[in-house]
């Protein structure tokens, strides 16, 4: 839609209104229709500030957002709309009971619409698509695959399944992260209070004193000067810095896809992020051809769960190389992200027509190798943080006693 400014004649004064329309002469009948005044003149203008406004209010308010529903209560709707299925209960009512029972807006607006929709005369496949970004692929995926083979209610029971699977792993990982999260948290604030109020309880005595001071003094007075007076500014660099960073990743593809490439190197955080993606993609492919999806259907919206960008378009390799007509062994020697075990299982269980169990004990490997990290991620950084620990301690006691056993042994003490 365009905007046009009139420019309109009542009584002896001159005024102007902004009409929304499609090309001039629309907006000149929407203009007479208001029948406020003769029109005088007619042009093209840019969206009016007040229009943007209220665009924004409008959007604000609207409870349907650009991001991913809340998964424990999506697992739920699944689950009850799977039961009423099974039942026998038409998809209609069904999602009518789904949007009076849900106490989640963003959900309860999807299947209001999606309910809408459908009552309308759209199938289930086509008025849950516009709500890719906040349902996923993989749910338009399972949803065209219950209906085009009349099990509907077993595809969103296996919906759910797969869901309620990748929520479970990034619980464990939470749960794994937590203890030392908490730790680093209460080493930074351990430092700053000393930095900021112990340190200075010496800087007087040692700038009396006149001597020399030693290089982990200077190192923890030029700290704590840069702390007290930069403080604000190096909050608000830090601040603007990891915005900046967060815009980039979310605006710039270019950016996103080396940032998530480098995360893959990161110590513990690449491995756990490695396993959980490929253990997700396989888990899922693996469901889907299993469920009778085509191979390069059921690719695709595996690739869509993955959340890193770098594997993401490594995988995407795998859709490419089947649909030039290669093997999908070939497809996964092209991806570059799987073993040389894992690429001689699958060609072995492609060969010989047992595909779906090849894939299933790839599958248990990679959830093998995920937990077993997540269970050890507390051992594994317990070095680390031992390590800063023992850093902080010595560079304070350091910075604190040489300077005090310097001053004492020129008293003569």
């Amino acid at each position: 839609m365009k905007y046009f400014e009139v420019r309109y004649r009542r009584g002896q004064t001159s005024k102007s209104v902004v009409v929304e329309a499609e090309n001039r002469l629309d907006a000149m009948k929407r203009f007479l229709k208001l029948e406020i005044g003769v029109p005088i003149e007619l042009s093209e203008v840019g969206e009016p500030f007040s229009i943007k406004v209220r665009k924004f209010i409008e959007k604000q308010r609207d409870p349907i957002k650009a991001k991913r529903v809340n998964n424990e209560h999506y697992i739920s709707v699944l689950r009850q709309l799977s039961v009423m299925l099974d039942a026998g209960m038409p998809i209609n009512v069904c999602l009518e009971e789904t949007v009076r029972s849900t106490q989640d807006p963003m959900l309860r607006a999807i299947m209001q619409t999606v309910h809408e929709d459908i009552e309308g005369g759209q199938g289930f496949t086509n008025a849950i698509k516009p709500f890719r970004t906040q349902l996923g692929n993989l749910s338009v995926s399972m949803i065209y695959l219950g209906e085009q083979t009349g099990t509907l209610a077993e595809s969103i029971e296996k919906l759910a399944d797969i869901l309620q699977t990748i929520h479970e792993n990034r619980i464990k990982l939470k749960k794994a992260t937590r203890y030392p999260m908490i730790t680093i948290f209460a080493m930074a604030i351990a430092f700053g209070v000393v930095i900021t109020f112990v340190v200075p309880q010496f800087k007087d005595i040692f700038a009396q004193s006149g001597a020399e001071l030693p290089f982990p003094t200077k190192l923890l007075l030029w700290i704590e000067y840069a702390l007290t007076t930069y403080g604000p500014f190096i909050a608000l660099g830090a601040g603007v810095l990891l915005a900046g960073y967060l815009y980039m990743y979310r605006r710039n593809p270019t950016w996103a896809l080396v940032s998530d490439r480098l995360l893959l190197r990161v110590y513990i955080v690449g491995a756990v992020t490695k396993y959980a993606m490929l253990g997700r993609f396989v888990y899922i492919f693996n469901v889907l051809i299993h469920a009778g999806i085509p191979i390069v259907d059921a690719l695709k919206a595996a690739v869509g769960v993955v959340d890193n960008r770098y594997m993401k378009q490594q995988f995407g390799r795998i859709v490419e190389d089947i649909e030039g007509g290669q093997s999908l062994y070939s497809g996964f020697v092209d991806a570059k992200m799987f073993e040389s075990m894992i690429l001689q299982m699958l060609k072995a269980g492609e060969d010989s027509g047992a595909l779906n169990s090849m894939l299933s004990k790839i599958t248990k490997y990679y959830n093998d190798k995920y937990d077993n990290i997540i269970d050890n991620v507390s051992s594994m950084i317990e070095p680390i943080l031992i390590a800063a620990i023992a850093g902080f301690v010595l560079v304070l006691a350091l910075g604190i006693f040489l300077p005090m056993w310097s001053m004492a042994e020129a008293m003569g003490m």
